[in-house]
């Protein structure tokens, strides 16, 4: 028996995402997916072994298990809540949509559904989870993208900043991960997944560097803990489609998804 599957959004993560699971992942089946570009969608899907249906948001929950949500974090709700409410496994990849709505935890509680946050383009999230069942002092994470991958952000936007201007690395942001989230929804989801792993959205705190020439996505966390002290640090290539993301990020879904149904998971 195979668990059914249904994806929100088919850019450059739901697609490739899309794409493994047509190829064939073991105890997993996609059966609907839906995207805002239905003629662009069809045509992506035209190639499947296996075309699952294309629906419409509101109706991804109604027959599949698991609710993957790979859409802009504009339309988080309109994934996350009908999934939330039919008591389906729901996977966000945009992680940090969910900060300001937690909200949404204890909805899912009263319905029996579950939130798989999955690891993203982080490392060492299961240290992370272990220092936090004891004292921590501090963690914080520093966030280097090229300036074009931050271009749109809300926080930009208002603080009348423009990234083509950018010469020389700059520091664009300096806050905890809860104000990281709304300033920049479509960059933090690496911050939101280290808060809702460690000691939460308002004590975590983030660096956000605007660096020209950049050709990766890199991220530095570091821990003061009780048990443990530890810095680790992770360099992502861009998605050449969509730069504010990484070609790690629907290979963690992947990796997510399979751990929900193998027999043997190693780790978180």
């Amino acid at each position: 028996m195979r668990n059914t599957v249904a994806i929100a959004g088919l850019g450059a993560i739901g697609l490739e995402l899309a794409r493994a699971l047509d190829a064939g992942v073991e105890g997993l089946r996609l059966i609907a997916v839906a995207a805002r570009d239905t003629a662009k969608a069809e045509a992506n899907l035209a190639g499947f072994q296996n075309p699952p249906q294309l629906v419409p948001l509101a109706e991804l929950a109604d027959e599949a298990e698991i609710v993957v949500e790979c859409a802009p974090a504009a339309v988080f709700e309109a994934v996350a809540r009908p999934a939330i409410a039919r008591g389906r496994i729901f996977i966000p990849a945009s992680v940090g949509a969910l900060l300001p709505r937690m909200e949404l935890v204890e909805e899912a509680r009263q319905t029996g559904a579950r939130i798989v946050v999955p690891t993203g383009a982080l490392l060492g999230l299961d240290a992370v989870r272990a220092v936090a069942e004891g004292p921590v002092q501090s963690v914080t994470i520093e966030t280097r993208k090229p300036p074009r991958g931050l271009e749109g952000a809300p926080y930009l936007t208002e603080k009348g900043l423009d990234m083509g201007a950018v010469t020389e690395p700059t520091l664009v942001f300096e806050g905890n991960a809860l104000e990281a989230a709304r300033g920049f929804p479509a960059n933090v989801n690496v911050a939101a997944a280290l808060a809702l792993a460690g000691i939460g959205p308002e004590r975590t705190m983030v660096e956000i560097w605007a660096v020209p020439g950049l050709t990766r996505n890199t991220h530095t966390i570091r821990v003061e803990a009780d048990a443990a002290r530890f810095t680790m640090s992770i360099e992502g290539v861009p998605s050449e489609t969509n730069p504010r993301t990484g070609k790690l990020t629907p290979l963690s879904l992947v990796a997510c998804l399979r751990g929900l149904v193998s027999t043997l998971k190693v780790g978180s």
